[in-house]
């Protein structure tokens, strides 16, 4: 009796997961019909800390095409249960250097290059491998001095030196805005991110590609959707709440 109700238990877990998925597809679209753009041009990342493989699995057959992976050893440990292939895997945040080495066989993008240093440590590995990255480069709106990433100012002064790193490949721009009571109170930091890849590619720097904005999480995606997120990394509102040590999407 234990094991039967443990077994219906799971199948609901991974039932829940693909109904989700779609909730969140359909309220993805209705915010990119709302914004007048085209709801194709936004890719959900599903955000996948703690979670374990059925219920990935059930997000991929359900039609999620990018998982976002947080720690290196744990996207090794899945990738090696669910295989390389079955989707995009994405690093969301930051990376110590140290680690960079590890990052290209797990990774086809890193949504957290927060600095020049690490961006030039990621080319000179790249190179070594004759391989390239692609990166989205972390901005930190907000100016909070708890979080990483290149303040606007810096980054538009540092993207001529980006551009000169050959094995990088720069597609856009991510953040995380500060904390805000109601979705709306996202919206200033992500039309700032907005403004500012708009700034870049005035910029006409060659090498440097500004399409992806990662912006937006399940509490704001929508919000996120409206101001012109390509790319929104979207967790709890997929896999269920997680332990509240690890609540950061």
């Amino acid at each position: 009796m234990l094991e039967t109700a443990a077994h219906n238990t799971e199948a609901d877990k991974i039932l829940s997961v693909a109904q989700n998925v779609t909730r969140v597809q359909e309220r993805m679209r209705q915010a990119a019909l709302r914004a007048g753009r085209d709801p194709a041009a936004v890719r959900l990342v599903a955000a996948r800390k703690t979670v374990d493989s059925a219920r990935i699995r059930a997000a991929v057959a359900a039609g999620v095409t990018i998982l976002g992976e947080n720690y290196l050893q744990e996207a090794r440990d899945k990738i090696g249960q669910l295989g390389r292939q079955v989707a995009e895997w994405h690093l969301i945040g930051t990376l110590q250097r140290n680690k960079v080495r590890y990052m290209f066989d797990l990774f086809d993008m890193m949504h957290g290059l927060d600095s020049l240093a690490l961006a030039e440590e990621i080319n000179r590995r790249a190179e070594r491998l004759g391989r390239h990255m692609a990166v989205l480069l972390e901005v930190n709106v907000g100016g909070e001095l708890t979080k990483s990433g290149f303040s606007p100012d810096v980054l538009l002064a540092e993207a001529p030196k980006l551009a000169q790193l050959q094995h990088l490949q720069v597609r856009g721009l991510m953040t995380i805005p500060p904390p805000t009571v109601h979705p709306e109170g996202a919206r200033p930091f992500y039309r700032q991110l907005r403004e500012l890849r708009e700034r870049l590619v005035q910029q006409d720097i060659e090498g440097l590609e500004w399409h992806e904005l990662s912006m937006g999480m399940t509490a704001d995606f929508e919000v996120a959707i409206e101001e012109g997120a390509t790319l929104v990394r979207v967790g709890t509102a997929i896999f269920g709440a997680r332990p509240p040590a690890t609540q950061h999407g």
